[in-house]
């Protein structure tokens, strides 16, 4: 891709918006940023890119500057549907996302990480196992550094393993993984996208270009995935904690086993330290990403054994009086929160925050059988207790302070405190990691 001499624009300046800025000048092109923030809530972003002539455009966005673009590069943050966008588009000016532009400059195995829930997790296992095998492997993507890394840097790299969101998906054209996840789907970004079909063709867009040669880790337990993944050009490679594959890879009484081209290996489940159905089905996707990469299975599992929750995640934060408090923070829609309700019974669980659009329907059955005490906060309470109030005990907290002291006051020896919010976190914190750390102050402080 030839970039010496293009007028190129990067939207969004972000820390993705900078780094393709910087990589961008650094092969030459004349780079111009634009961002609707003014120079002052800038300061940090320019001063990284002092130094590489770079054209600014702050606190506006000017349609002619799209226009009279050879390229333009977007940030994930920044819709589709914004005005100038949509004008370049009309106009037949190329558009791309980082991840495009990226892939265009990375020669060496790409696994891809998708889904509405767990991509953290799988994309950080994955990661680990390539360097516990020997490979010089870069992690990033929606995580960690954006992918355009890989190619600014002059590192040596076998692997790249890139967490994937709908919003990077949105601008590719040829972006290709040799190995593309997709862990899930449920409601969720319905404040950006249209509606849940929407939603669902960006996450899709991972396979696009992918060919007979590729694969595609795909969940065979969840019936939206598998219905929507038929008919891929790429060979199907499902998991599942429910069924029996021929090829695959799935957990039946205590043993993952993975099965492909009639090759066999088997792990016991008892000694890994990860717990929870949903980082079972997390641990499938990352053993299959690997395996098919080409790691070895002895190194693979000895990474899986070893490895601890991520922060945030149905994380362990102390026992109270027999009473087992988790902080799951990053549960941020419907989906993750049904795998957590999935991992324990006895439950009294604070949720609420920011309503992102979606309905709470889908986890009605688990509340009704597994839930003894509903405390709900934020914004989003009135809602939920309207859709899941009926189904058992139900109460309001003006604070997640006192949600903590209540569920502290319900909750009977040998019950679990959950604090798995299934909404934003938005209307009353900082951001996710905010809320988690006020309630494990809370539950220590009791």
């Amino acid at each position: 891709m030839e970039l010496k001499n293009k007028n190129i624009l990067v939207v969004g300046l972000a820390k993705t918006g900078v780094a393709c800025a910087r990589f961008l000048a650094s092969k030459g092109a004349r780079v111009t940023v634009t961002d609707m923030r003014s120079e002052s809530a800038l300061k940090s972003q320019l001063a990284e890119l002092e130094g590489y002539g770079i054209k600014l455009e702050l606190g506006r966005h000017d349609e002619t500057t799209f226009l009279a673009s050879d390229l333009i590069v977007v940030s994930p943050g920044v819709p589709m549907d914004l005005p100038q966008l949509v004008a370049a588009k009309l106009a037949g000016r190329e558009i791309i996302s980082e991840i495009e532009l990226a892939a265009r400059f990375i020669d060496v195995p790409l696994a891809a990480i998708t889904g509405t829930n767990g991509k953290t997790t799988t994309t950080t296992i994955l990661g680990a196992i390539f360097k516990h095998n020997g490979y010089h492997t870069f992690v990033g993507g929606n995580i960690g550094d954006p992918l355009i890394e890989v190619a600014e840097s002059h590192q040596i790299v076998d692997q790249v393993v890139a967490e994937i969101s709908s919003f990077q998906l949105e601008w590719i054209t040829s972006f290709r993984p040799t190995v593309a996840a997709l862990l899930n789907l449920s409601e969720d970004h319905l404040d950006r996208y249209p509606n849940y079909q929407a939603y669902i063709n960006a996450k899709l867009r991972i396979f696009e270009n992918q060919t007979e040669e590729d694969f595609a880790v795909v969940n065979r337990d969840d019936p939206l995935v598998w219905q929507h993944v038929q008919g891929l050009k790429a060979s199907l490679f499902p998991f599942s904690r429910k069924i029996e594959l021929e090829e695959g890879i799935f957990c039946s009484d205590g043993v993952i086993t993975y099965r492909h081209n009639g090759h066999e290996e088997c792990f016991p489940t008892a000694a890994i330290r990860l717990q929870g159905v949903h980082n079972l089905e997390n641990i499938m996707a990352a053993t299959a990403c690997a395996l098919l990469l080409g790691c070895r299975p002895d190194e693979t599992f000895e990474t899986i054994l070893c490895f601890e929750a991520l922060h945030h995640r149905m994380e362990f934060v102390r026992d109270v009086n027999g009473v087992r408090y988790y902080e799951d923070s990053k549960a941020t829609n419907v989906g993750s929160v049904e795998k957590a309700l999935e991992s324990f019974t006895d439950i009294t669980l604070i949720a609420g925050g920011k309503d992102k659009g979606g309905s709470y329907a889908p986890l009605a059955p688990l509340v009704k059988e597994r839930v003894r005490h509903l405390i709900l906060i934020g914004e989003a309470a009135g809602r939920m207790a309207e859709e899941l109030g009926e189904l058992t005990d139900t109460r309001l907290a003006e604070s997640l302070e006192d949600a903590v002291r209540l569920s502290a006051g319900l909750t009977a020896a040998g019950g679990t405190v959950l604090m798995s919010p299934a909404c934003s976190s938005f209307d009353m914190f900082k951001d996710y990691e905010e809320r988690a750390e006020r309630f494990i102050a809370a539950v220590k402080a009791l």
